[in-house]
């Protein structure tokens, strides 16, 4: 059976397919270095129009009205304030444009304006090099370095210095932590128990918040904060599993760290994520998202009652497996990192790579 894979590489190649969800306009080039908060290209999800109704305003015929409107044409950009009727007496009304836009229709005594503006910004979501451009959709990026995978995002992008907050894996944030000296920093910062510390990382405009995990009870303030948060292993309160606090406290200092805390998805294959881009030579093996089922490999919990929890797979039984509620499914002997040892249906594990 093929099993998910989260994850904790020390160096890598990292190639990601950045895209806007409808046509729209490509803003970066070829080859360029870019960041994950820089903007890649541009799209209008929806058109906003505004419909100057001159002969209504003016009180006069549609024919007086085209007379009044002279040469405004279709396809014509016309900025805010502009005039573009006048009903000729001293009293007369100026009739001006409110929003600026260009004009996809004239006719009837009336003028029609798309005002829309660039309504949705793609940005990179990873630090590295543009190999290929997606025409009207956006481009390819890769980069070598480090890639630790979480199991939740609140769905920003940021980048900047990792600053390694705490001093072991088993770490409890506090709002006392933050002081004037973390502000832009990517901060490694344990598991984060009370709101106060979302608060005051925001106070300081961290660049991101790295977390082993996160208080049920805080999901949704998490979800409004202005900078991207990662949750490594758990949304409840656990440790961060070693390799990926190994990874993540000997890059301490690293620039340019990405933080894309994109929700996981399954099927469009997104994870929130952390990036280090590290010094190479050569480009190292990219990584694998699937992997098949085997003993000796390192898996994690995926759903309650264990949920988060790490430990090896020991053995994968012939055939079906009972369950104690009477279902019958395909299932592996998982050993926890605490010594206990379960059977534990394939899809509620996921590889950790």
């Amino acid at each position: 059976m093929l099993a998910p894979v989260s994850h904790n590489l020390a160096l890598t190649t990292i190639v990601r397919k950045r895209q806007l969800p409808v046509k729209g306009e490509v803003i970066t080039r070829l080859n360029k270095r870019v960041l994950a908060s820089d903007v890649i290209a541009e799209a209008e999800y929806s058109h906003k129009h505004h419909l100057i109704d001159v002969a209504r305003i003016l009180g006069i015929t549609s024919k007086a009205a085209e007379k009044k409107i002279g040469d405004i044409r279709v396809g014509q950009n016309l900025a805010a304030g502009t005039v573009v009727a006048s009903g000729g007496g001293l009293f007369s009304p100026a009739i001006k444009v409110e929003h600026s836009g260009h004009v996809v229709a004239v006719g009837g005594g009336q003028v029609l304006l798309d005002i829309s503006g660039k309504e949705f910004e793609l940005k990179a979501g990873i630090s590295g090099e543009v190999i290929e451009l997606i025409p009207d959709r956006g481009a390819v990026i890769q980069e070598v370095g480090a890639l630790i995978q979480g199991v939740w995002g609140n769905s920003r992008i940021s980048s900047g210095t990792l600053h390694v907050l705490i001093e072991k894996q088993t770490d409890i944030l506090e709002a006392s932590q933050f002081d004037i000296s973390l502000r832009s920093l990517v901060i490694l910062a344990g598991s984060c128990q009370d709101a106060k510390s979302l608060k005051s990382a925001a106070d300081i405009t961290v660049r991101g918040l790295i977390l082993s995990s996160l208080a049920p009870s805080l999901i949704g303030l998490a979800r409004k904060m202005p900078y991207p948060i990662i949750v490594t292993d758990a949304i409840g309160k656990q440790a961060m599993n070693l390799s990926a606090y190994k990874i993540l406290s000997t890059n301490n200092q690293r620039e340019n760290v990405t933080v894309n805390a994109a929700p996981y998805h399954q099927y469009k294959g997104t994870r929130p994520e952390v990036i280090i881009p590290l010094p190479h030579t050569d480009l190292p093996p990219a990584p694998r998202d699937v992997e098949t089922f085997s003993p000796g490999q390192k898996v994690r919990m995926r759903r309650a009652p264990h949920a988060g929890a790490t430990g090896t797979l020991r053995r994968l039984p012939d055939g079906l497996e009972t369950l104690p509620n009477g279902l019958r499914v395909l299932a592996g002997e998982v050993k926890l990192d605490n010594g206990e040892q379960l059977i534990v249906p394939l899809v509620n594990l996921e590889v950790l790579g």
